[in-house]
């Protein structure tokens, strides 16, 4: 692939009352005061008296929205026409009349040597920015670029973006910014947050601690819950739920935690029915590693016909769309630190749907059973009376323990690689760490609940225990206990990161054990995620010969069979 030079997209500019010079008077002069006045500039149309103005331009000129310059470009107009704050400089010119003409190279050279924004239509090498296709609803807006490679595209694709997005989405992005204003007013320890680097700007996508565990004692953490949970609104509702947002939502957000009182349905009403027929039934179903594609039948039967739909925060967003608009949903609560009681929330939430003589769907990511805390749930609904076999159903899912590795490429089993596959979590009942397993060559071990504390992880694999230092007591000799212990893994066994499996953002990291801590900490966060690490995470995909830390490989289109490209003959 050709190389495009850096990325190009790194800042939006506050220009309310900056000054632009706008050189030309053809209509792409027009269109470029048009853009000036909708960002709060104001232009300053350079061109002389004699000039021949589009019909667009006179009439912003008559409405003395454009200030006119009836004279030919001189070098000394970029100096003096800006404001007197920044010592009269223009804040930026648009050239409108192409590359070929003299003065349009003359323009670009002068600007760039005062350092002033240049953009020359039809010649990103004279230009110094490039102008956005941009779609805008309130605080939200959404830029494209082709770097000058082909506007009409960049329209065409601006349009398809903007399309895809829900309606009110804006206005979302308004009330979020409401709550996190008033938290960070109301939360007095909030800095304490910030300086740890977990809150920044738009930049920034999620750093490697979003996750982080928080235990009980860590008392600032707790008093900080509230610009936790509105980052994990931010990260993991849907985004059309997002967008129907309401007031009452906001208001809940902004609660206290201490009583853990149930939280709203999102945007809809979840009261049970007052006048309840019978008792109702809890269904426990997997939602696949993320993609709706990977859902089994009866639990997109289930999704169909459910009164309520309680789901886990990681359930992806194309799952939650096909649950029915009539059917009031409800997201757990759940980030670092508040897990059980978010857990317990569930639970009584749908205890009490099924009371009223709903059928309940606990929609959980994965398979219900393998680290879904599936099996506790139907204790405790057993224990609440729903005896019955027929009152809680559980419905198998593809657990990302073996769809992930798969879907990176990786065989979990290979013959003459791995014959083995262990699933493990990363993180054990309270934070504390499980018992690592031991190495072993032919083995391919998938850790879930891993990525928040890799580096720690990884002390536990590459090397003893101080528990297992203790082990073994004074009999028998050191030779008796070196052969006790448990086979440590070597730091360059191959590994591999898999995140938002199936998703269209899927990402792998490729690594080493010796790296791939300093691997996602450099390249960040994108829950959820999981550790595959064995032989097999290099069996389809070698190590790169150029001597690399990692590789990342980003997006996914392995469910997508449509025909990638079609004739224009066949259109």
């Amino acid at each position: 692939m050709a190389s495009y030079g850096p990325i190009s997209l790194l800042t939006a500019t506050d220009a309310r009352s900056h000054v632009h010079l706008i050189v030309g008077s053809n209509p792409l002069a027009a269109a470029r005061c048009g853009q000036s006045l909708s960002t709060g500039a104001s232009p300053i149309l350079l061109a002389p008296e004699r000039a021949e103005l589009h019909y667009t331009l006179q009439k912003r000129l008559d409405d003395g929205e454009v200030k006119w310059m009836k004279e030919d470009f001189r070098d000394d107009h970029l100096l003096t026409l800006g404001r007197e704050e920044v010592g009269h400089i223009v804040d930026a010119v648009f050239v409108t009349s192409g590359p070929r003409e003299p003065l349009s190279a003359r323009i670009s050279s002068l600007c760039k040597r005062n350092r002033i924004p240049v953009n020359v239509v039809d010649a990103p090498q004279l230009c110094t920015f490039s102008l956005l296709s941009a779609h805008v609803d309130g605080p939200l807006q959404i830029g494209i670029t082709t770097n000058g490679r082909g506007c009409k595209l960049a329209s065409r694709i601006r349009r398809e973006v903007a399309a895809s997005l829900p309606p009110n989405l804006g206005s979302a992005c308004a009330r979020l910014g409401d709550v996190r204003r008033k938290i960070q007013e109301e939360d007095h320890l909030l800095h304490m947050a910030l300086a740890d680097g977990e809150d920044v700007d738009d930049s920034i996508d999620q750093l490697a601690s979003f996750n982080k565990l928080v235990t009980e004692a860590d008392l600032d953490a707790a008093k900080n819950r509230r610009m936790r949970w509105l980052s994990q609104v931010c990260e993991y509702w849907p985004l059309k739920r997002l967008a129907a947002i309401t007031d009452d939502d906001v208001a809940t957000i902004l609660k206290s935690y201490e009583d853990m009182g149930p939280a709203e349905s999102i945007g809809r009403s979840a009261t049970t029915d007052s006048n309840p027929v019978g008792l109702g039934r809890i269904i426990l179903a997997g939602s696949g590693p993320g993609h709706p594609d990977l859902l089994t039948r009866a639990t997109y039967k289930a999704i169909q016909c459910a009164d309520l739909v309680l789901a886990d925060k990681l359930v992806p967003s194309g799952v939650l769309d096909l649950i029915p608009r009539r059917t009031p949903v409800h997201i757990a609560r759940k980030f670092p630190g508040n897990a059980d009681a978010a857990q317990a929330e569930l639970q009584e939430t749908a205890l009490a749907g099924v009371r009223a003589g709903k059928t309940v769907l606990r929609l959980k990511q994965g398979d219900p059973y393998v680290y879904g805390r599936g099996g506790e749930e139907v204790e405790y609904f057993s224990k609440e009376g729903c005896l019955a076999p027929d009152r809680v159903v559980v419905l198998p899912g593809v657990t990302s323990a073996l769809s992930a590795p798969l879907f990176a490429a990786i065989p979990a089993t290979q013959r003459d690689v791995a014959d083995q596959v262990l699933v493990c979590t990363g993180t054990g009942k309270k934070g504390k760490p499980p018992q690592p397993p031991e190495f072993v060559a032919s083995r391919t071990v998938v850790f879930l609940m891993a990525l928040h504390r890799v580096a720690g992880l990884v002390d536990e694999l590459t090397a003893h225990t101080e528990a297992e230092k203790g082990a073994g007591g004074s009999d028998g000799g050191e030779e008796k206990k070196e052969k006790s212990r448990r086979q440590l893994w070597p730091r360059d066994t191959p590994c591999a990161v898999v995140e938002r499996a199936s998703c269209p953002d899927q990402r792998v990291i490729r690594t080493t054990l010796a790296r791939v801590a300093e691997a996602v900490e450099h390249e960040g966060s994108r829950p959820p995620g999981l550790l595959v690490v064995g032989r097999a995470c290099e069996f389809l995909h070698p190590p790169d010969p150029a001597g690399r830390p990692w590789s990342v490989e980003d997006g996914f289109r392995g469910l997508d069979f449509a025909p990638e490209v079609v004739g224009l003959g066949g259109l």
